[in-house]
Protein backbone atom coordinates (compact mmCIF):
# COMPACT_ATOMS: atom_id res chain seq x y z
CA UNK A 1 0.00 0.00 0.00
CA UNK A 2 1.38 3.95 -0.82
CA UNK A 3 2.38 5.82 2.16
CA UNK A 4 1.73 9.53 2.51
CA UNK A 5 2.59 12.06 4.96
CA UNK A 6 0.11 13.63 7.30
CA UNK A 7 1.26 17.23 7.58
CA UNK A 8 0.92 20.07 9.73
CA UNK A 9 -1.53 21.61 8.10
CA UNK A 10 -2.23 25.45 7.47
CA UNK A 11 -4.67 26.54 10.28
CA UNK A 12 -4.94 29.88 9.28
CA UNK A 13 -3.79 33.04 7.38
CA UNK A 14 -1.34 34.32 9.77
CA UNK A 15 -0.47 31.14 11.57
CA UNK A 16 3.41 29.52 10.70
CA UNK A 17 3.00 26.61 13.61
CA UNK A 18 1.01 24.75 15.91
CA UNK A 19 1.69 22.80 19.06
CA UNK A 20 0.79 19.57 19.23
CA UNK A 21 -1.40 18.88 21.76
CA UNK A 22 -2.50 15.60 21.94
CA UNK A 23 -1.76 12.47 19.79
CA UNK A 24 -5.68 10.67 19.24
CA UNK A 25 -4.39 7.60 17.35
CA UNK A 26 -1.55 4.82 17.36
CA UNK A 27 0.35 3.32 14.74
CA UNK A 28 -1.29 0.32 12.94
CA UNK A 29 -4.83 1.57 13.52
CA UNK A 30 -7.24 1.37 10.77
CA UNK A 31 -8.82 5.47 10.60
CA UNK A 32 -12.12 6.50 8.25
CA UNK A 33 -11.88 9.04 6.23
CA UNK A 34 -12.18 12.55 8.46
CA UNK A 35 -11.60 11.18 12.07
CA UNK A 36 -9.51 12.92 13.90
CA UNK A 37 -5.56 12.16 14.05
CA UNK A 38 -3.98 15.21 16.16
CA UNK A 39 -5.32 18.09 18.82
CA UNK A 40 -3.32 20.90 17.63
CA UNK A 41 -3.08 24.33 19.53
CA UNK A 42 -2.40 27.93 17.42
CA UNK A 43 -2.33 30.83 19.02
CA UNK A 44 -5.96 31.64 18.72
CA UNK A 45 -7.45 28.01 18.73
CA UNK A 46 -7.36 24.06 19.43
CA UNK A 47 -7.80 22.35 16.06
CA UNK A 48 -8.12 18.57 14.58
CA UNK A 49 -5.64 17.42 12.26
CA UNK A 50 -8.00 14.88 10.61
CA UNK A 51 -7.27 11.89 8.03
CA UNK A 52 -7.72 12.94 4.35
CA UNK A 53 -8.99 9.04 3.66
CA UNK A 54 -9.15 5.66 4.54
CA UNK A 55 -6.26 3.98 5.66
CA UNK A 56 -3.98 2.70 8.20
CA UNK A 57 -1.67 4.52 10.57
CA UNK A 58 2.75 3.96 10.26
CA UNK A 59 4.86 5.79 11.81
CA UNK A 60 4.20 8.41 14.57
CA UNK A 61 6.79 11.12 14.58
CA UNK A 62 4.96 13.95 15.90
CA UNK A 63 5.53 14.26 19.83
CA UNK A 64 3.31 16.08 22.11
CA UNK A 65 3.58 19.68 24.06
CA UNK A 66 6.21 20.46 20.63
CA UNK A 67 5.42 22.82 18.15
CA UNK A 68 5.85 21.96 14.03
CA UNK A 69 5.72 24.17 11.08
CA UNK A 70 3.26 24.12 8.59
CA UNK A 71 4.32 21.25 6.43
CA UNK A 72 5.81 19.01 8.94
CA UNK A 73 5.27 15.92 8.69
CA UNK A 74 3.47 14.34 12.19
CA UNK A 75 3.08 11.04 10.49
CA UNK A 76 3.13 8.35 8.00
CA UNK A 77 -0.29 6.81 6.75
CA UNK A 78 -0.90 3.92 4.47
CA UNK A 79 -3.53 4.40 2.22
CA UNK A 80 -5.09 2.30 -1.29
CA UNK A 81 -3.96 2.79 -4.77
CA UNK A 82 -7.17 4.42 -5.42
CA UNK A 83 -6.95 7.12 -3.00
CA UNK A 84 -3.16 7.58 -3.17
CA UNK A 85 -4.32 9.02 -6.82
CA UNK A 86 -7.04 10.85 -5.86
CA UNK A 87 -5.03 12.89 -3.56
CA UNK A 88 -2.01 13.41 -6.16
CA UNK A 89 0.39 10.84 -4.63
CA UNK A 90 2.10 8.47 -7.05
CA UNK A 91 2.00 4.72 -6.40
CA UNK A 92 5.70 4.37 -6.37
CA UNK A 93 7.70 3.89 -3.22
CA UNK A 94 8.53 6.53 -0.59
CA UNK A 95 11.45 7.77 1.20
CA UNK A 96 10.97 6.85 4.98
CA UNK A 97 10.71 9.58 7.49
CA UNK A 98 13.51 8.82 9.54
CA UNK A 99 15.82 8.15 6.61
CA UNK A 100 16.92 8.85 2.90
CA UNK A 101 19.09 6.32 2.74
CA UNK A 102 18.99 4.09 -0.91
CA UNK A 103 21.02 4.50 -3.88
CA UNK A 104 20.80 6.74 -6.78
CA UNK A 105 18.78 3.88 -8.87
CA UNK A 106 15.88 4.53 -5.72
CA UNK A 107 13.35 7.17 -7.41
CA UNK A 108 10.33 9.30 -6.66
CA UNK A 109 7.96 9.83 -8.91
CA UNK A 110 5.80 12.62 -8.97
CA UNK A 111 3.34 14.00 -10.92
CA UNK A 112 5.14 15.75 -13.19
CA UNK A 113 8.95 15.31 -12.55
CA UNK A 114 10.88 12.70 -10.45
CA UNK A 115 13.47 12.99 -7.76
CA UNK A 116 16.62 10.94 -6.95
CA UNK A 117 18.22 10.22 -3.29
CA UNK A 118 21.21 12.66 -4.75
CA UNK A 119 18.48 15.71 -5.00
CA UNK A 120 17.38 15.38 -1.41
CA UNK A 121 18.84 18.25 0.63
CA UNK A 122 17.58 17.20 3.68
CA UNK A 123 15.15 15.24 6.12
CA UNK A 124 15.69 17.86 9.57
CA UNK A 125 11.90 18.20 10.65
CA UNK A 126 11.23 21.58 10.20
CA UNK A 127 10.33 22.59 13.63
CA UNK A 128 9.89 25.83 15.57
CA UNK A 129 12.03 25.86 18.45
CA UNK A 130 11.59 28.93 21.28
CA UNK A 131 13.97 31.44 22.26
CA UNK A 132 13.27 32.34 25.36
CA UNK A 133 11.89 29.53 28.72
CA UNK A 134 9.88 31.50 30.75
CA UNK A 135 8.11 34.76 31.39
CA UNK A 136 10.10 37.42 33.12
CA UNK A 137 9.14 39.14 36.23
CA UNK A 138 9.34 42.93 36.28
CA UNK A 139 11.02 44.47 39.27
CA UNK A 140 9.16 47.03 41.16
CA UNK A 141 10.22 50.96 40.97
CA UNK A 142 12.31 50.42 37.81
CA UNK A 143 12.31 53.37 34.72
CA UNK A 144 13.35 50.94 32.06
CA UNK A 145 14.85 51.69 28.61
CA UNK A 146 14.66 54.67 26.49
CA UNK A 147 17.37 54.26 24.49
CA UNK A 148 18.44 51.07 23.08
CA UNK A 149 21.94 50.80 21.70
CA UNK A 150 22.59 48.86 18.45
CA UNK A 151 24.66 46.00 20.90
CA UNK A 152 21.66 45.53 22.98
CA UNK A 153 19.50 45.40 20.14
CA UNK A 154 21.03 42.54 18.81
CA UNK A 155 21.55 41.08 22.15
CA UNK A 156 17.32 41.45 22.20
CA UNK A 157 17.06 39.93 19.10
CA UNK A 158 19.14 36.59 19.55
CA UNK A 159 17.14 36.53 22.60
CA UNK A 160 13.66 36.81 20.88
CA UNK A 161 12.95 40.04 22.78
CA UNK A 162 11.45 43.70 22.34
CA UNK A 163 11.55 46.80 24.08
CA UNK A 164 8.69 46.39 25.91
CA UNK A 165 10.03 43.27 27.72
CA UNK A 166 13.21 46.20 29.01
CA UNK A 167 10.81 47.84 30.72
CA UNK A 168 11.30 46.52 33.86
CA UNK A 169 15.12 46.70 33.50
CA UNK A 170 16.79 48.83 35.89
CA UNK A 171 19.60 50.93 33.63
CA UNK A 172 22.84 51.92 35.52
CA UNK A 173 24.38 53.87 32.21
CA UNK A 174 23.85 57.57 31.46
CA UNK A 175 20.83 58.95 31.98
CA UNK A 176 19.29 55.81 33.35
CA UNK A 177 20.23 53.69 30.08
CA UNK A 178 19.79 50.25 30.30
CA UNK A 179 23.14 48.82 28.74
CA UNK A 180 24.28 44.98 27.95
CA UNK A 181 25.80 44.46 31.26
CA UNK A 182 22.18 44.98 33.35
CA UNK A 183 20.37 43.01 30.99
CA UNK A 184 22.58 40.63 31.49
CA UNK A 185 22.57 40.87 35.41
CA UNK A 186 18.84 41.05 35.47
CA UNK A 187 18.47 37.22 33.54
CA UNK A 188 21.14 35.85 35.48
CA UNK A 189 18.55 36.87 38.52
CA UNK A 190 15.86 35.63 36.57
CA UNK A 191 17.45 31.71 37.75
CA UNK A 192 16.02 32.66 41.37
CA UNK A 193 12.62 33.10 40.37
CA UNK A 194 9.97 30.53 39.52
CA UNK A 195 9.06 30.48 36.56
CA UNK A 196 6.42 28.82 33.91
CA UNK A 197 5.88 28.68 30.07
CA UNK A 198 3.36 31.09 28.81
CA UNK A 199 0.60 29.83 26.78
CA UNK A 200 0.16 30.62 23.04
CA UNK A 201 -2.93 32.18 24.18
CA UNK A 202 -1.20 34.74 26.05
CA UNK A 203 1.77 35.31 24.31
CA UNK A 204 -0.67 36.36 21.42
CA UNK A 205 -2.42 38.75 23.90
CA UNK A 206 0.64 40.32 25.04
CA UNK A 207 1.42 40.91 21.51
CA UNK A 208 -1.52 41.83 20.60
CA UNK A 209 -2.24 44.86 23.51
CA UNK A 210 1.61 45.65 23.02
CA UNK A 211 0.59 46.83 19.57
CA UNK A 212 -2.28 48.29 20.09
CA UNK A 213 -1.00 50.58 23.20
CA UNK A 214 1.43 52.13 20.26
CA UNK A 215 -1.66 54.89 19.45
CA UNK A 216 -3.15 57.55 21.60
CA UNK A 217 -5.85 55.50 23.29
CA UNK A 218 -8.89 57.28 25.16
CA UNK A 219 -12.19 56.03 27.18
CA UNK A 220 -15.06 57.64 27.59
CA UNK A 221 -18.28 56.42 29.54
CA UNK A 222 -21.62 57.12 30.26
CA UNK A 223 -24.77 55.30 32.21
CA UNK A 224 -27.64 53.62 30.14
CA UNK A 225 -30.82 52.26 31.70
CA UNK A 226 -31.11 48.75 31.02
CA UNK A 227 -34.86 48.28 31.92
CA UNK A 228 -36.71 48.23 28.35
CA UNK A 229 -33.73 45.93 27.50
CA UNK A 230 -34.59 43.58 30.34
CA UNK A 231 -38.07 43.84 29.79
CA UNK A 232 -38.14 42.81 25.89
CA UNK A 233 -35.61 39.96 27.10
CA UNK A 234 -37.77 38.56 29.46
CA UNK A 235 -40.54 37.92 26.66
CA UNK A 236 -37.89 37.01 23.81
CA UNK A 237 -37.73 33.06 22.58
CA UNK A 238 -34.69 32.74 22.31
CA UNK A 239 -33.10 35.17 24.79
CA UNK A 240 -30.55 37.44 23.37
CA UNK A 241 -27.98 38.11 26.15
CA UNK A 242 -27.33 41.43 26.91
CA UNK A 243 -23.95 41.91 25.37
CA UNK A 244 -25.76 41.09 21.70
CA UNK A 245 -28.43 43.80 22.39
CA UNK A 246 -25.12 46.32 22.48
CA UNK A 247 -23.44 44.65 19.61
CA UNK A 248 -26.78 45.31 17.44
CA UNK A 249 -27.51 49.08 18.31
CA UNK A 250 -23.64 49.90 18.32
CA UNK A 251 -23.58 48.53 14.10
CA UNK A 252 -26.52 50.27 13.64
CA UNK A 253 -24.90 53.43 15.32
CA UNK A 254 -21.55 52.84 12.78
CA UNK A 255 -24.03 52.25 9.98
CA UNK A 256 -25.15 55.64 10.37
CA UNK A 257 -21.19 56.92 10.44
CA UNK A 258 -19.02 54.61 8.92
CA UNK A 259 -16.10 57.28 9.72
CA UNK A 260 -15.98 56.66 13.52
CA UNK A 261 -14.90 53.47 12.48
CA UNK A 262 -12.27 53.75 10.30
CA UNK A 263 -8.90 53.76 10.30
CA UNK A 264 -6.25 56.97 10.00
CA UNK A 265 -3.86 55.20 7.26
CA UNK A 266 -1.52 58.07 6.44
CA UNK A 267 -3.56 61.46 5.68
CA UNK A 268 -7.30 59.53 4.64
CA UNK A 269 -9.62 57.43 6.75
CA UNK A 270 -10.32 54.47 5.54
CA UNK A 271 -14.05 53.46 6.11
CA UNK A 272 -15.18 50.19 6.77
CA UNK A 273 -16.63 47.99 4.05
CA UNK A 274 -19.16 45.86 6.48
CA UNK A 275 -20.11 46.55 9.79
CA UNK A 276 -18.45 43.50 11.55
CA UNK A 277 -18.64 43.43 15.08
CA UNK A 278 -16.54 41.10 17.49
CA UNK A 279 -17.21 40.12 21.07
CA UNK A 280 -15.16 39.06 23.84
CA UNK A 281 -15.53 35.94 25.24
CA UNK A 282 -12.96 34.78 28.25
CA UNK A 283 -11.70 31.03 27.68
CA UNK A 284 -8.42 29.70 29.32
CA UNK A 285 -5.57 32.21 29.65
CA UNK A 286 -6.85 34.29 27.75
CA UNK A 287 -9.52 35.65 25.76
CA UNK A 288 -10.95 35.20 21.99
CA UNK A 289 -12.87 37.18 20.03
CA UNK A 290 -15.33 36.12 17.45
CA UNK A 291 -16.99 38.22 14.65
CA UNK A 292 -20.38 38.67 13.87
CA UNK A 293 -21.05 40.01 10.44
CA UNK A 294 -23.19 42.27 8.76
CA UNK A 295 -24.64 42.96 12.33
CA UNK A 296 -26.10 46.17 11.04
CA UNK A 297 -28.18 44.00 8.14
CA UNK A 298 -29.59 41.23 10.85
CA UNK A 299 -32.44 41.52 13.12
CA UNK A 300 -31.40 40.84 16.62
CA UNK A 301 -33.91 37.77 16.64
CA UNK A 302 -31.61 35.98 14.01
CA UNK A 303 -28.50 37.04 15.48
CA UNK A 304 -29.08 34.79 19.18
CA UNK A 305 -28.56 31.27 17.21
CA UNK A 306 -25.39 32.57 15.51
CA UNK A 307 -24.31 34.22 18.94
CA UNK A 308 -24.92 31.55 21.21
CA UNK A 309 -23.31 29.00 19.03
CA UNK A 310 -19.79 31.32 18.46
CA UNK A 311 -19.63 31.94 22.59
CA UNK A 312 -19.70 27.80 22.36
CA UNK A 313 -17.11 26.97 20.11
CA UNK A 314 -14.83 30.15 21.40
CA UNK A 315 -14.71 28.81 24.95
CA UNK A 316 -13.73 24.97 23.32
CA UNK A 317 -11.01 26.97 21.26
CA UNK A 318 -12.66 25.47 18.07
CA UNK A 319 -13.38 28.50 16.51
CA UNK A 320 -13.91 28.24 12.57
CA UNK A 321 -11.38 30.59 10.83
CA UNK A 322 -13.76 33.00 9.13
CA UNK A 323 -14.68 34.22 12.46
CA UNK A 324 -11.12 34.48 13.77
CA UNK A 325 -11.17 37.41 11.32
CA UNK A 326 -11.23 40.80 13.34
CA UNK A 327 -14.03 43.17 12.67
CA UNK A 328 -14.30 46.87 12.82
CA UNK A 329 -15.30 46.85 16.52
CA UNK A 330 -15.25 45.07 19.41
CA UNK A 331 -17.96 44.99 22.15
CA UNK A 332 -17.09 43.32 25.94
CA UNK A 333 -19.53 42.48 28.69
CA UNK A 334 -17.17 42.96 31.10
CA UNK A 335 -20.55 43.45 33.76
CA UNK A 336 -20.55 39.55 34.16
CA UNK A 337 -17.18 40.27 36.75
CA UNK A 338 -18.91 42.52 38.64
CA UNK A 339 -16.77 45.02 37.18
CA UNK A 340 -18.83 48.86 36.98
CA UNK A 341 -16.39 50.37 34.84
CA UNK A 342 -13.79 49.70 33.03
CA UNK A 343 -10.60 50.94 30.11
CA UNK A 344 -10.62 48.15 27.72
CA UNK A 345 -8.19 48.36 24.82
CA UNK A 346 -9.25 48.20 21.16
CA UNK A 347 -7.25 45.67 18.92
CA UNK A 348 -4.77 46.67 17.10
CA UNK A 349 -7.14 46.83 13.79
CA UNK A 350 -9.48 48.54 15.12
CA UNK A 351 -9.97 51.91 16.86
CA UNK A 352 -13.09 51.32 18.99
CA UNK A 353 -14.01 48.77 22.02
CA UNK A 354 -17.41 49.71 23.56
CA UNK A 355 -17.87 47.72 27.57
CA UNK A 356 -21.21 46.98 29.42
CA UNK A 357 -20.64 47.34 33.53
CA UNK A 358 -22.85 45.78 35.79
CA UNK A 359 -26.41 47.02 36.21
CA UNK A 360 -27.17 47.88 39.44
CA UNK A 361 -30.61 49.77 40.52
CA UNK A 362 -30.25 53.22 41.46
CA UNK A 363 -32.63 55.84 41.87
CA UNK A 364 -33.50 58.00 38.89
CA UNK A 365 -35.47 61.22 38.69
CA UNK A 366 -38.65 60.93 36.78
CA UNK A 367 -40.62 63.99 34.97
CA UNK A 368 -44.05 61.85 34.30
CA UNK A 369 -44.39 60.97 38.14
CA UNK A 370 -42.22 64.08 39.61
CA UNK A 371 -40.08 61.74 41.53
CA UNK A 372 -37.30 59.17 41.66
CA UNK A 373 -37.86 55.79 40.96
CA UNK A 374 -35.63 52.85 40.95
CA UNK A 375 -34.10 51.88 37.68
CA UNK A 376 -31.29 49.23 36.40
CA UNK A 377 -27.89 51.47 35.17
CA UNK A 378 -25.01 50.20 33.62
CA UNK A 379 -21.92 52.13 32.87
CA UNK A 380 -21.13 51.81 29.03
CA UNK A 381 -17.83 52.84 28.08
CA UNK A 382 -16.08 53.36 24.83
CA UNK A 383 -12.30 53.17 24.18
CA UNK A 384 -11.03 54.60 20.92
CA UNK A 385 -7.84 56.14 18.98
CA UNK A 386 -8.14 59.32 19.59
CA UNK A 387 -6.19 59.96 16.58
CA UNK A 388 -9.44 59.54 14.49
CA UNK A 389 -12.27 60.18 16.94
CA UNK A 390 -12.50 62.71 19.58
CA UNK A 391 -14.51 63.39 22.80
CA UNK A 392 -17.17 64.87 21.48
CA UNK A 393 -17.64 62.08 18.69
CA UNK A 394 -17.42 59.80 21.41
CA UNK A 395 -19.76 60.96 23.60
CA UNK A 396 -22.25 61.44 20.41
CA UNK A 397 -21.92 57.57 19.70
CA UNK A 398 -22.30 56.28 23.23
CA UNK A 399 -25.40 58.73 23.36
CA UNK A 400 -26.80 56.76 20.17
CA UNK A 401 -26.19 53.15 21.44
CA UNK A 402 -27.77 54.39 24.61
CA UNK A 403 -30.69 55.62 22.81
CA UNK A 404 -31.29 52.66 20.72
CA UNK A 405 -30.99 49.85 23.56
CA UNK A 406 -34.24 52.08 24.43
CA UNK A 407 -36.01 50.91 21.79
CA UNK A 408 -35.13 47.07 22.06
CA UNK A 409 -38.13 46.04 19.63
CA UNK A 410 -36.26 47.71 16.74
CA UNK A 411 -33.12 45.86 16.99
Amino acid sequence: MPSIPILMPQLGESIAEATVIRILVEPGRQIEAGSDLFEVETNKATMAVSAPCAGKIGQIVATPQTSYAVGATLASFEISEEDAQALGFSDSPKPSLSSHAGNAADVVENLHFQISDDDVISTRQPTVEPVVSGALPVPAGATGASYISPRMRARMLELGLNAADLAGVPGTGAGGRVTVEDFEAFLRALEQHRMTPASPMRIAVADSMRRSWTRPLATVGSPVMLDALLAHRRKADPKPGPALYVIRALALALAENTAVAGRLIGSRIVHPRAIDIGFAVEVEDGVMVPTLREVEKTPLAKLVMTYNKLVEQARARRLPSDVNRPGIATVTNFGTFGIVWATPIPLPEQNLVLGLGAGSKVPHWSDEVNQFIPVTEAELTLSFDHRVLDGGGAGRLLKRVADLLQRPEDL
